[in-house]
């Protein structure tokens, strides 16, 4: 086979392995996690690492994996700029692989450092590899505002691994199915003590699942009306359609419910205060003014001269409304990198420059529960989630997600996010309930489990009875009070002393 097919032969596969981690994190059939997709895709990169002679090379089969990888998985980016932002479907299409390959970059230098520095012993491949992954991972979830989307370690949400997520979190997860993508292809002619240490490592979870006590305890339950009005995105700014509509159910709903906690979605009210009608937002104050009733919603607050930031809204009988604005703000959509005004500007995105909120702001107390907002994206960043944990007094006993996906149409995004808030939910032992404008409206219990959820795109109320949770997973006890430093300096401490030992 000539050079030239075999490198054509080798990029295949690893486009082909990369679209199908993209596939593992939602199911294109189920919309469900796939462990053991990801597993194998993932240990397609590693037979092709294992196998390339340069690190020119191998630089080039991770960035193809890790393009089609994440391209595969945030596709649907092209839906809300080309679709609901007005951008040219040559310019869309050209920004999702622009972003995507940008990305992949990490993932290129994770490569050529594994082929620079790779060890003689499987052992010390496979450790090595984990490492540069986990730190590939986490740079590209961080580093400039950060966009871990489709991480490998939501594929485990149901699996073996998923134990594993109370202890180390996603990152954590992802760094150990990296090791045995690694490890589980050598089994045949690596080390009887390697093989015990992948036995070890599957079978762990299970074992201190059985045998270990209740990390978190019950803090009592609160039933929850969520509201999910299926609001069109390119009407939901509509004067003449989608605000007059959302004005009218939500405010319909809001008045209407007698569930102790109301809970509307991101933006449900699409209009900044002084903008809507007269009375209305004062009529939604009277009602839950008294009785035993409180509402979580989402609107923005501000002004177009003082600035606006995405926000959620606590009523509550005998206080003031208590306000939550949200934190990690998403790139382009709610706030404008620098030197990249000319391309929003193409765009036409409403409300697309908001102020930032504080990380670690306090719940909202409502009979016994503090409850946790977050909005959009929010929860795909657990170790800020983590920053309202450092007093375990106060820690939040409930996550209350606020989301508009709209933005991506009917699409996998609704899944993946999904089970994103399954993946939290596992850190922390906490559950989420989700309360979206098309999808996935939900109650997810402490153990990441989906107890019910709304049909996506259509308009209607989920009711549900969640159980809080008091006490601190291990997870959070470091990472409340460390951050992710202790994954950075155990990946880096790895890859320095392979880069030692590989030198003349």
């Amino acid at each position: 086979m000539s050079e030239r097919r075999a490198g054509a032969l080798s990029g295949g596969l690893s486009l082909l392995a990369g679209l199908a981690q993209a596939a593992s994190i939602a199911a294109p059939w189920d919309g469900q996690p796939q462990w053991w997709l990801q597993l194998l895709s993932l240990g397609v990169l590693a037979w092709q690492l294992e196998r390339c002679a340069a690190r020119r090379q191998a630089a080039m089969c991770a960035w193809l994996y890790a393009t089609a990888w994440l391209a595969g998985t945030f596709w649907w980016l092209f839906i809300s700029m080309h679709t609901y932002g007005g951008l040219t479907s040559p310019l869309a299409v050209l920004a999702v692989l622009a972003l995507a390959g940008a990305l992949a970059l990490y993932f290129a230098a994770a490569g050529a450092l594994y082929r620079s520095y790779s060890p003689s012993s499987r052992a010390g491949r496979a450790l090595l590899f984990a490492a540069l992954w986990l730190l590939a991972e986490m740079a590209r979830g961080r580093w400039f505002t950060g966009f871990g989307w489709g991480a490998g370690g939501y594929a485990h949400a149901d699996g073996l691994l998923a134990g594993y997520a109370p202890w180390l979190g996603v990152y954590g997860v992802t760094a150990i199915a990296a090791w045995l993508a690694m490890a589980l292809p050598q089994l045949g002619a690596c080390t009887h003590w390697l093989r015990i240490a992948v036995l070890a490592v599957l079978a762990l979870p299970s074992l201190q699942q059985s045998a270990a006590p209740e990390r978190t305890a019950s803090a009592g339950t609160l039933k929850v009306a969520l509201l999910q009005g299926n609001i069109s995105q390119d009407e939901k700014f509509q004067p003449g359609s989608g605000v007059p509509t959302a004005l009218r159910w939500y405010g319909e709903q809001l008045l209407a419910a007698r569930a102790p906690l109301v809970v509307a979605p991101e933006t449900a009210l699409p209009l900044l205060p002084y903008q809507l009608p007269e009375g209305y937002w004062a009529a939604l104050r009277a009602s839950y003014s008294t009785g035993a009733r409180a509402a979580l919603i989402g609107l923005p607050l501000g002004s177009t001269t003082q600035g606006y930031s995405n926000s959620a809204v606590g009523l509550a009988p005998g206080r003031e409304p208590w306000r939550y604005d949200k934190h990690h703000l998403v790139p382009f959509g709610e706030f404008i990198p620098w030197g990249f005004r000319w391309f929003t500007q193409m765009m036409n995105i409403p409300l697309g420059d908001f102020t930032r909120g504080n990380m670690g702001q306090p719940s909202f107390e409502w009979q016994g529960q503090r409850l946790a907002p977050n909005i959009c994206y929010e929860d795909l960043f657990g170790e800020e989630l983590a920053a309202r944990f450092v007093d375990p007094a106060r820690a939040p006993t409930i996550f209350v997600n606020l989301s508009n996906i709209a933005w991506f149409g009917n699409t996998l995004a609704i899944d993946q996010h999904l089970q994103i808030s399954r993946m939290r939910a596992l850190e922390f032992e906490r559950p989420f309930v989700r309360a979206t404008n098309t999808g996935a409206t939900a109650l997810i219990d402490h153990r990441g489990r989906v107890v019910t959820r709304l049909p996506p795109h259509t308009r209607g109320v989920l009711e549900v009875e969640v159980e809080g949770r008091e006490g601190l997973t291990p997870y959070v006890r470091w990472v409340a009070w460390a951050g992710l430093w202790p994954l950075w300096l155990l990946g880096l401490a790895v890859v320095l002393l392979a880069a030692r030992r590989r030198r003349p």
